[in-house]
C-alpha cells in the first residue's frame, strides 16, 4: 500500500457510536489496539463511563492488502483471506450456538456511509488476556483454562456437513480441495514455492521440503467428520470476562475442519498450559502432517507480509526464519 494509512479517530467514529448507543453519549477517547494485521481494533470510551470495542475492516487497516495470491479472494478456499464482517458475524453466531463465549455484538454496518469500511461494535472485554492471567494469577488462570477447554471440546464435538469457512459452508458452499488434507497440501506447496523465491535456504531445500510434505500427506487416511475450529487459538487470543470466564477473539478464521489443526496450534502456542486442552483420539498421522504444514505456513505468511509496510517487519522475518529452521529439520 503506497499511500499513508488512515486510521479512525473520535470524529470519524462519532456517527457509529451514536447509531450503536444513541445520541446522548459522547466519545471521550479512542485507542487503536496494537497487534492486528487484517482489521483495526479500537477501544472507545464514552462520557458515561461505558466503553466498547469497534472493529474496522478496510484496506487501510489490512496489512495483507495486495500481498496475497489470487486464491485468497476465492471463498471456496479454506485459506481465503479471513477478514470481513460476514465472517465475523457468522463466527459469532456459530460460537454462541455451541456455548463458546466471544464478545457480544451490539451493532454492525456494511453501508460505508457511517465510516469508509465495514464496522462492528462489540463488548469491551477489559479483563486482559488469558496469557496475562496465567502469569499473574496462576490459580485463576487455571480455572479459566479449564473453562476454555470445555468450550474447545464443545466446538470440536460439533459435526458439520462439509469442511470450510463457517460463513461459506453455512451458506451452502462446498470448499475446494476435496479433503482437508488435500487443501493443506496445495497451500503448503504454494508456501514452499513462494519461500524459495525469497530465501536462499528455502530455495536450496525446496525439493527436501516438498518430499517430506508428500510423504506425510500420503500417511493420512480419509475422513469425513469435521469439527468447529478457531484455527489460531492461544492465550493471547483469549480474553478474560467479568466473571473470570474465557472470551475467544480473532474469530473470523473460524472453520469446519480436522480438529487436529487446532490441537497442533494450541500445543505450539499454549506450551506447558496445553495439557488441559488435549483430547484423546487425535490421529497421530494428521498431527504430524498438520504440524509440518503449520511450520510452512509460518514461513510463507510472515515472508509475504514483511514485503509490505507492516510496522514490525523484522519480527515477521524472525518468525519466518524460526519456522523455516523447524521445517528443514522436521523429522518424519
Amino acid at each position: 500500500m503506497g499511500a499513508e494509512r488512515r486510521f479512525a479517530d473520535a470524529d470519524q467514529l462519532a456517527g457509529v457510536m451514536h447509531e450503536a448507543f444513541g445520541t446522548d453519549r459522547s466519545i471521550v477517547s479512542v485507542d487503536r489496539l496494537a497487534g492486528g494485521t487484517k482489521k483495526g481494533v479500537y477501544r472507545v470510551a464514552l462520557d458515561d463511563g461505558a466503553s466498547a470495542v469497534v472493529y474496522v475492516w478496510s484496506a487501510d487497516e489490512d496489512y495483507w492488502d495486495g500481498l496475497l495470491p489470487d486464491s485468497s479472494n476465492d471463498p471456496g478456499s479454506v485459506f481465503a483471506h479471513s477478514s470481513g464482517l460476514d465472517l465475523f458475524e457468522a463466527a459469532t453466531r456459530r460460537l454462541e450456538s455451541v456455548g463458546a463465549r466471544s464478545p457480544r455484538l451490539f451493532f454492525t454496518d456494511r453501508s460505508r456511509s457511517l465510516y469508509p469500511g465495514e464496522i462492528a461494535v462489540a463488548e469491551d472485554v477489559a479483563g486482559g488476556t488469558l496469557q496475562e492471567l496465567l502469569e499473574n494469577d496462576p490459580e485463576a488462570g487455571k480455572a479459566a483454562l479449564g473453562q476454555l477447554a470445555e468450550m474447545v471440546r464443545a466446538m470440536h464435538g460439533y459435526r458439520a456437513p462439509r469442511f470450510g469457512k463457517v460463513a461459506f459452508v453455512d451458506g451452502g458452499g462446498t470448499s475446494n480441495g476435496g479433503t482437508c488434507e488435500a487443501a493443506h497440501l496445495d497451500h503448503a506447496l504454494m508456501n514452499i514455492a513462494d519461500a524459495a523465491t525469497r530465501d536462499a535456504r528455502a530455495a536450496e531445500g525446496r525439493e527436501h521440503l516438498e518430499d517430506k510434505l508428500r510423504t506425510l500427506y500420503a500417511r493420512v487416511e480419509p475422513r469425513s467428520e469435521f469439527g468447529l475450529l478457531h484455527g489460531e487459538l492461544c492465550a493471547e487470543h483469549t480474553l478474560v470476562g467479568p466473571r473470570g470466564e474465557p472470551v475467544i477473539i480473532d474469530i473470523e478464521g473460524l472453520m469446519y475442519f480436522d480438529v487436529e489443526v487446532d490441537h497442533c496450534w494450541m500445543r505450539m502456542r499454549f506450551q506447558e498450559h496445553y495439557p488441559p486442552l488435549g483430547i484423546p483420539g487425535l490421529d497421530p498421522a494428521r498431527m504430524k502432517y498438520y504440524q509440518y504444514t503449520m511450520h510452512l505456513d509460518l514461513v510463507g505468511g510472515p515472508m509475504r507480509i514483511a514485503a509490505g509496510d507492516f510496522p514490525d517487519r523484522e519480527w515477521m522475518l524472525s518468525l519466518a526464519d524460526q519456522h523455516l529452521h523447524k521445517a528443514l529439520d522436521y523429522e518424519i
